[in-house]
């Protein structure tokens, strides 16, 4: 038996073990599932209203147009950038020479040739042909109408038409891009001085920004903050949730034990005053069978006694059957258990389960002041974010980077102004010589519908004629028109094409390629006055290019320009030493666990007590044996029986008398002393049985693998020393949890700064793209709408001769027509004379 209570202990604390082992493992299952993911936040933006957008032309129609334009401007200007003569005009122009120049505009000099020998080629036609017109009929006349004639005058007039299509489709071209350089022109000359105040701020708006970006610090905090209020609470239900299967349990073993306890001290001590009873009732009733043994004795000894041998028997039995002084004593179990119990077990049961249930309300207010120093400790701000803006270093560029700029956008806004006027001009010069390449389609559309309407109706000679005459001389004003028109246009498209010709394959073409950007990197290409290295402040080791290429990627300011000191974000964004105050906060939250005793002191005195009474080693057999056997050996209440036959059946009347006297004593023995007895032993009995069953399983384990006394004992002893190291081992998992889950606001503060800073604030991307946007503007938005509009009015212009010509000599083929018309009965253009028969004579 002592060993195995040694034995119990180890297994006791084994199997607690496992089950905190199993609830362990559930709690890591669930991992940081109580408190939930860290929300997203949502951080207004900081950065410059200013910002650009990009601008990109839309795709549409048009962009086969500007692209044909392109390659036709690239086969006019085969020359490549010219370094050398951009450099001398922009530092000594009066060393320009004219035949570099020339050379460079070969192309162009070509196209200047063409245009010249339109202008003076075509209004010396169109002379030429008015003159002949007023001298005699230039057209001509045909005598006859032969087959071949129709041909060619079918021929005439499909090339007639073809060539109106094609002004057709180039005054629409024209009309279109002209509209789309004037829409264009207005928006573009107010982007300038935005794109220039954009620039403005590049760094001196910087500080400010960064400012408002550590303001924002305060979002995460506030959060945070709120997250603290109920993060007590939260440990609280987490640790009541993972220690409440243990603690229950306990709990049920401590409640089942205490009842159990308390019915067998009720039993023992029924017994005891049982057996007292017993003992005192056995010694009264031992004298009294003694002497009526005796008597008995005496008077079925008696020769005049009939019939008394078989009695005399019987009386013979007359004397005690169980013996109660010989039980086991049970004194020294009594002695150790009173006053037992002390502790009302179902109270205590009810009372620990209570403080118990309670831990998420008790949690919050042992931790009150730890949440309180943390809530301190969160509302600092990082060393790093307060000086975010301050350690900015300044830019010795930025005040004359400042004066250039504003002096810029001051003196170019008259130029806007005045460039915005003279588009109007240009505009309106274009509408009206589209509207007159309009008005000669319309002519020779008109003149050819009413020439063909001529030659095939026959019915009414003289409505055909008005018809064919009216025709003549609508292709006729058509024509006329072309010669006068030819002029203006021819300047115009000229004016234009040099213009934007040269502003396409000079500086758009060397802008997109990066010889611009070249060029401007060379020392010694631009006037000192235009060193735009030193006016940016760029790096040393930093050419245009390369910041521009490094912008365009979203390089921040400090590797791009040279700033008084260098600056480190990321140390500006360490936040490792506010965490570590915050987590060296966590750890002084604590929960008192002591109060949470399962078994109260008494209750333990009266658990011991048990354990070291014995109860369960009293002899109980031994009562069993007192008790199976009869209170009196004979039974008292047939041997009155028998006492009054016997007394009835003698001779002697005084011996009759005698013996009826001792049935009658026997009957009152009976009564008044046997069956208390009796019912006493029955008493003994129940509790003896009672205490027989459930004894021994209070001190040792049962069959059904129960631990009673000992085992509770040893497993209230182990829980008391370690629920509180596992409610801190869940409290350490929860910090752990909750400090993880704050570090996901503080990160996601920390990734949007770095992002918004380098992105957005202090990047250079708005240098790249004030250039890329200018490009655009220039080259996208305006320098090909131009070029269109001026290849279309072109296309119109060379596309004139043809339709003059062919204007002029679809007339002549109408002439035939006219004439047989106006004189059908002169024989000079009748083909056959029939005479009219006037009789006939046989």
């Amino acid at each position: 038996m002592a060993h195995t209570r040694g034995l119990l202990a180890p297994l006791v604390g084994l199997s607690l073990g496992l089950v905190l082992a199993l609830s362990l493992r559930e709690a890591q299952a669930v991992e940081c599932g109580s408190l939930g993911p860290a929300a997203r936040l949502t951080f207004a933006p900081a950065a410059r209203d200013r910002w650009l957008a990009p601008r990109v032309r839309t795709p549409g129609p048009l962009n086969h147009l500007y692209s044909t334009v392109r390659r036709f401007l690239s086969a006019v200007q085969l020359n490549p950038f010219p370094a050398e003569l951009v450099r001398a005009l922009l530092n000594e122009p009066a060393s320009v020479k004219v035949d570099e120049v020339v050379q460079y505009e070969a192309g162009y000099m070509v196209c200047t040739v063409i245009a010249g020998l339109y202008l003076l080629l075509v209004p010396a036609a169109g002379l030429c042909f008015c003159c002949c017109r007023g001298c005699w009929r230039f057209a001509g006349r045909v005598k006859t109408e032969p087959k071949e004639m129709a041909c060619e005058r079918g021929t005439l007039m499909t090339f007639l038409l073809l060539t109106t299509l094609v002004l057709l489709i180039g005054v629409v071209c024209a009309f279109v891009t002209n509209q789309h350089v004037h829409e264009q022109m207005g928006p573009s000359a107010e982007a300038v001085p935005e794109i220039l105040l954009s620039l403005r701020g590049l760094v001196s708006d910087v500080p400010q920004e960064l400012q408002v970006v550590a303001q924002q610090f305060s979002l995460p905090q506030k959060l945070v903050l709120k997250d603290l209020d109920g993060v007590a609470t939260i440990i609280g239900s987490m640790i009541h949730t993972q220690l409440r299967s243990t603690v229950y349990e306990m709990l049920a073993s401590l409640l089942s034990l205490g009842q159990a306890l308390q019915v067998s001290i009720d039993n023992l001590r029924v017994l005891n005053i049982t057996l007292v009873e017993l003992q005192k009732g056995q010694q009264d009733l031992d004298q009294d069978l003694r002497v009526h043994r005796e008597r008995l004795y005496d008077l079925l000894q008696e020769p005049s006694c009939q019939g008394c041998s078989e009695t005399l028997s019987w009386a013979q039995g007359l004397e005690l059957g169980a013996d109660f002084s010989q039980v086991p004593h049970i004194d020294n179990v009594l002695h150790h258990l009173k006053g037992v119990p002390e502790a009302n077990f179902s109270s205590m049961v009810q009372e620990k389960n209570s403080t118990f249930n309670a831990l998420p309300v008790l949690a919050p207010l042992q931790m009150a002041d730890v949440i309180k120093e943390l809530k301190k400790a969160v509302a600092q701000q990082p060393r790093g974010l307060e000086t975010l803006a301050e350690t900015f270093p300044n830019w010795e560029a930025a005040s004359r980077w400042s004066q250039v700029l504003e002096k810029v956008e001051n003196s170019s806004r008259p130029y806007l102004k005045e460039v915005q006027r003279y588009e109007k001009y240009r505009w309106i010069a274009g509408c009206m010589l589209c509207s007159v390449v309009l008005l000669v389609v319309v002519c020779n559309l008109v003149g050819l519908n009413l020439g063909i309407w001529g030659l095939s109706a026959q019915e009414d000679p003289s409505h055909l004629q008005a018809k064919g005459r009216t025709g003549v001389r609508i292709l006729m004003v058509g024509v006329g028109i072309s010669f006068l028109v030819a002029a203006p246009l021819i300047l115009l498209v000229f004016s234009t094409f040099l213009v934007g010709g040269n502003l396409q394959t000079l500086v758009c073409r060397s802008w997109e390629n990066g010889e611009l950007y070249e060029f401007v990197d060379t020392p010694g290409n631009l006037p000192s006055s235009m060193n735009l290295s030193h006016l940016l402040g760029l790096k040393k080791n930093i050419s245009i290019l390369l910041a521009y290429q490094q912008c365009r990627k979203g390089a921040p300011l400090w590797k791009v320009l040279q700033l008084n000191d260098s600056y480190d974000l990321e140390t500006n964004l360490d936040m490792s030493q506010y965490m570590a105050n915050l987590e060296q906060e966590l750890q002084n939250l604590k929960v008192n666990m002591e109060s949470l005793d399962l078994l109260s002191p008494a209750g333990h005195r009266d658990l011991k007590a048990l354990q070291s009474s014995g109860l369960g080693n009293i002899h109980y057999p031994g009562f069993l044996i007192q008790i199976q056997k009869p209170v009196v050996n004979t039974s008292v209440e047939k041997l009155a029986h028998e006492l009054e036959g016997l007394a009835q059946s003698q001779s002697s009347y005084l011996l009759g008398e005698q013996l009826q006297e001792e049935a009658q004593g026997l009957r009152n023995l009976y009564q008044e002393k046997v069956l208390p007895q009796q019912s006493l032993v029955a008493k003994l009995n129940i509790s003896v049985k009672a205490l027989a069953f459930s004894a021994p399983n209070l001190q040792v384990a049962s069959a059904d693998g129960r631990l009673e006394t000992s085992g509770v004992l040893d497993k209230v002893t182990h829980l008391k020393g370690e629920l509180p190291a596992w409610a801190t081992h869940i409290l350490r998992n929860e910090s752990e949890c909750f400090l993880s889950r704050e570090m996901g606001y503080f990160s996601q503060y920390v990734n949007w700064v770095r992002e918004e800073v380098t992105q957005r604030i202090a990047t250079c991307q708005p240098l790249s793209g004030a250039l890329d946007n200018g490009r655009v503007i220039l080259c996208d938005m305006i320098a090909d709408p131009w070029n269109a509009f001026w290849f279309c009015l072109a296309w119109c212009t060379f596309f004139l001769v043809p339709s003059i010509i062919f204007a002029i000599k679809t007339c002549k083929y109408f002439h035939p027509i006219w004439k047989r018309l106006s004189s059908s009965s002169s024989e000079e253009t009748q083909l056959f004379h029939i005479p009219r028969v006037t009789s006939l004579k046989l």
